[in-house]
């Protein structure tokens, strides 16, 4: 996408923030990215975030913009990070973006946490999270759910010793 858009890694990089040596990396799949350094990457390249979700083939005629079979979501691969998310929308044209995120014992959103731009809503699946917001860490567990209808920071972190599923709304779509 980058050679698409006819920019140069160090173009890139000064856009995003970061060094050559890690936009780099991260094309070389040798290194983790965040959230908010994908948003970043998305915003420079002029894509949303969801262009990065990838899956297997495209649904039968028909469904497309209905249903998104199990076999057929698109992921985002984070696992550098302990991190996995599945989007569960079947587009982001709309006004609302259902994903599910799987955090193995250990990870998080990152230290600085993601920069909420819209509403979001959540239940945790299974597992145990912390959510963390302004300054307030809040211990979430299987059945628990969460609304955060301000702008601002959050994080999630899987201090426990199993992995941890949360399924989650964003409006509008893609707003970290």
């Amino acid at each position: 996408l980058r050679l698409a858009r006819g920019k140069t890694i160090a173009e890139l990089a000064t856009a995003i923030g970061r060094s050559i040596g890690y936009v780099s990396q991260i094309e070389r799949d040798q290194s983790g990215i965040s959230i908010g350094t994908l948003q970043k990457i998305s915003d420079a390249l002029g894509v949303g975030i969801n262009w990065f979700f990838q899956g297997p083939a495209a649904a039968p005629p028909g469904e497309r913009d209905v249903v998104v079979r199990k076999g057929n979501r698109r992921i985002l691969d984070l696992s550098a990070k302990g991190v996995i998310e599945e989007l569960l929308s079947p587009t982001l044209t709309g006004q609302l973006e259902l994903f599910i995120t799987t955090f193995q014992p250990g990870s998080s959103t990152g230290r600085g946490g993601r920069l909420r731009k819209g509403e979001e809503a959540g239940l945790i699946m299974s597992g145990e999270l912390d959510l963390c917001v302004d300054g307030k860490r809040f211990k979430l567990t299987s059945g628990d759910s969460y609304s955060l209808r301000h702008k601002g920071r959050h994080r999630f972190e899987n201090r426990g010793s199993a992995p941890a599923v949360l399924m989650c709304v964003l409006t509008p779509p893609s707003s970290y």
